[in-house]
């Protein structure tokens, strides 16, 4: 994705805005663009070639053409409000580099499961009034996302500790094909870092640097994207206007802090937990060191205690969204990794103490705690869907995607990436270290267990994608009949006719989303289930555990290990290069975008870690920009906003002083605003919210086609003024050859709305309703 900061034409700045004009009647309008995912130019957005940025930075900033920045605005020449009869005032807001920067943000992917756990928070089912089932839901998926981090840490530790440090470096065979190796090696080497503690605390480094990284990233991309102060409102939100109206949403700084804080020591004490239990085990044998398992014994005992303070820590309360919630539990955010430091520094000089006899045999001690992470995941993920389907009895939406479960499921699915990605890298590295598997014992077999699991879900969802296969082809037959009846008198086309009503076909398949991720959340939860039981029954991995069964399923066993393996290593470097991809080649960032947009458009609630959120700059950024303008000008303004760019021009008019909302308008296109948040996200985005945002601005009209897999209707409830979804606009605009389009008009469904001209004249219908010093009254409901 290319940079906003090099597409900039003129570098001169842009002036003031204009004082409010002397005739208000003549009083030119401002529309304020707002680009979706993907990103775009300024020039585009503007179409001029010659673009100037009014204000903003490098990395997010608002943009006007240079003929609408006069040189000597105010009274030296006529003020840029002051012009009759040539349209509005565009602005462009591009905000592209939030999510896409350079190419070295394709690492934000590897933080996958983070930012999927983070979006489970804002899928709760709504309710009329927060309460304990709400806290409770929030406090359960905060549990899941900390279970992640350690899951992370864990299988950092697995690589660098158990399989390097341990099984590696103690085989002759291993380190021998390692020369980096040799001087762990007893038997090689014989130096000062070949007992066991001793390797063990220097393979530690590894998982800490990882975790000091996560902290350092973290804390970093705050400052840069989640540290801008929003507009402070003192009126309190309606009810029935949901959390993105109130004042400290877009503001979640003390709870970021807390959760990094205990994240980090999470990690910290994961590692320290690795490296200690060998040696308190090796201590604790009966004739071993008295001092040495009593220093073992209250190490381990300090490890636990803070612990259980750290879960302590992300129990406590959730975010303060009702006022900007700036205090800082300074004394908790250093004692709390400062004091999991301290035990890991201990751990590790406990760990080097000289202990003749230690030799490294088998897997490391603790490998069980995969086993017990995997549990703990499935339980809070069960206990999820019992508390969401208890908030949506209380207000039934139908509309709302799995009946409420959508939480519950997207959090089983970011422990399932989680766990095939730690099992995945756990078992390359082992068939790096050694492929024969003769000297070294491998993995835990619950990773492997974890890996052999996926063949089978794969099965079920191709099942389910030919099923959708063959659905859609239905429809799309039944949509050619409705092409043909939409165009009487024309000659048919069979060729453009199929092309059309596949495209319809094909933007459907969104719809479908909630019955896929419940197909595919279904059957993970009884392949873990599966794979847990396995693990825990036999102790072996699939392949062993069949050697006695009947033979196919000898063979299955065989098949599922061997070729879930492969598929997570090879799926793990693909979706890496993918990734990298993604950010310099623009059909493929396209093609992820929505999904990274969405992912990253809420804040971190629940896992600090995730990729950060860029909503927390761009809506205060948006929301300055409207409230200021119009103070400044008594002008009208028109909030355009493009797929995701109809979500953050939503979400600032949520911010906006009730005042200001009364003089702006709303214009979206291509909008996913119901199909997707409203469904997916119904606490937030759901029809009472849609409603209300409705009833407080000044105007509002969204813009759609059939074709578009993404945007679609608002679906407002019925007797809420004036119609806000305009009939679907015609997509292509025109069938075959006409005197208005003498080659073939192209399919544009999701792009160019601006080019169509319901788009200039509904954006015109919606400033005359907006007059520049007052807020404009309610026009009377449209019936066209």
């Amino acid at each position: 994705m290319e940079h906003a900061r090099e597409r900039i034409t003129d570098p001169r700045p842009g002036p003031p805005d204009p004082p409010p004009p002397a005739a208000a009647g003549g009083a030119r309008g401002l529309e304020l663009l707002v680009h979706g995912v993907g990103g775009t130019t300024p020039e585009k957005m503007l179409a001029e070639p010659r673009t100037i940025r009014v204000t903003g930075d490098d990395t997010a900033a608002v943009y006007r053409r240079a003929e609408d920045v006069p040189e000597s605005p105010g009274p030296a020449g006529p003020a840029l409000d002051e012009r009759p009869g040539e349209g509005p005032v565009r602005e462009a807001y591009v905000w592209c580099n939030l999510t896409s920067g350079n190419g070295t943000r394709a690492l934000w992917l590897l933080l996958l499961p983070f930012m999927v756990v983070n979006l489970a928070h804002w899928m709760r089912p709504s309710v009329e009034r927060p309460g304990p089932s709400v806290r409770l839901y929030g406090l359960l998926v905060r549990l899941a996302a900390l279970t992640l981090t350690v899951l992370l840490v864990a299988a950092a530790s697995e690589v660098a500790l158990d399989l390097v440090a341990w099984q590696c470096a103690g085989a002759p065979a291993c380190a021998g094909r390692h020369t980096w190796l040799t001087f762990l090696s007893p038997s090689l080497s014989g130096g000062w870092w070949s007992p066991p503690g001793r390797r063990l605390a220097l393979a530690a480094l590894a998982p800490t640097l990882l975790t000091a990284l996560l902290w350092y990233l973290s804390h970093r991309t705050w400052s840069a994207y989640e540290s801008h102060r929003p507009l402070t409102t003192t009126a309190e939100p309606a009810a029935d206007e949901g959390a993105l109206a109130r004042p400290g949403f877009w503001y979640g700084r003390r709870l970021g802090a807390r959760l990094r804080a205990a994240h980090t020591s999470a990690g910290l004490l994961t590692v320290a937990a690795a490296v200690t239990l060998p040696a308190v085990r090796f201590d604790h044998r009966p004739g071993g060191p008295a001092l040495l398992d009593l220093l073992g014994v209250l190490l381990g005992t300090g490890i636990l205690v803070w612990a259980c303070a750290v879960v302590a820590v992300v129990c406590r309360r959730g975010r303060s969204e009702r006022e900007l919630d700036q205090a800082l539990d300074r004394h908790l955010l250093r004692a709390l990794p400062l004091g999991a430091l301290a035990l890991l520094l201990l751990a590790v000089t406990y760990a080097c103490w000289a202990r003749p006899g230690w030799q490294s045999a088998g897997r490391l001690p603790g490998d069980p705690a995969f086993g017990a992470i995997m549990l703990a995941q499935g339980v809070l993920v069960v206990a999820l869907a019992v508390v969401a389907r208890r908030l949506h009895r209380r207000l039934s939406d139908p509309r709302a995607a799995m009946r409420g479960l959508g939480g519950p499921a997207v959090a089983l699915l970011a422990c399932a990436l989680g766990g095939v990605a730690s099992g995945g890298v756990a078992q390359r590295v082992a068939d790096w270290l050694d492929g024969t598997r003769a000297s070294i014992t491998g993995p835990p077999v619950t990773l492997t267990w974890q890996a052999s699991a996926i063949p089978p879900v794969l099965a079920v969802l191709l099942v389910l994608i030919a099923f959708l296969a063959r659905r859609t082809a239905r429809l799309a037959r039944a949509e050619r009949r409705r092409v043909r009846a939409e165009h009487p008198g024309e000659p048919e086309d069979p060729h453009r006719t199929r092309r059309i009503a596949h495209v319809r076909a094909m933007a459907t398949l969104t719809d479908r989303a909630p019955l896929i991720l419940a197909v595919g959340s279904v059957a993970t939860l009884i392949a873990g289930a599966g794979a847990l039981t396995g693990a825990l029954a036999t102790g072996l991995a699939p392949a062993h555990a069949a050697r006695d069964a009947w033979a196919p399923v000898q063979v299955a066993a065989e098949i599922c290990q061997t070729l879930g393996s492969w598929l997570v290593g090879v799926g793990f470097l693909l979706f890496v290069a993918w990734g990298r991809r993604a950010y310099k080649d623009a059909s493929a960032r396209r093609t992820i975008g929505i999904l990274w947009d969405v992912g990253t458009f809420w804040p971190r609630a629940a896992h600090p870690f995730a990729p950060p959120c860029y909503a927390e700059r761009a809506v205060p950024d948006l929301t300055w920009r409207t409230a200021t303008w119009t103070e400044r000008t008594g002008g009208r303004l028109v909030l355009s906003g493009h797929s995701q760019g109809s979500v953050l021009v939503a979400a600032a008019a949520w911010q906006l002083p009730p005042a200001v909302r009364q003089r702006v308008a709303l214009l979206t296109y291509g909008s996913p605003l119901e199909r997707l948040y409203g469904r997916w996200f119904p606490a937030h985005f759901g029809p009472a919210a849609l409603a209300a945002l409705h009833r407080d601005i000044c105007c509002w009209r969204n813009l759609h086609r059939r074709t578009d897999p993404i945007g679609g209707p608002v679906r407002l409830p019925a007797g809420h003024g004036t119609e806000v979804d305009h009939e679907p606009l015609p997509d292509p605009r025109a069938y075959g050859r006409t005197p208005e389009h003498p080659l073939p008009a192209p399919i544009l469904g999701h792009s160019d709305y601006q080019e169509d001209p319901v788009f200039v004249r509904e954006r015109d219908r919606l400033l005359a309703r907006l007059h520049p010093d007052l807020p404009a009254p309610r026009p009377e409901p449209d019936r066209k």
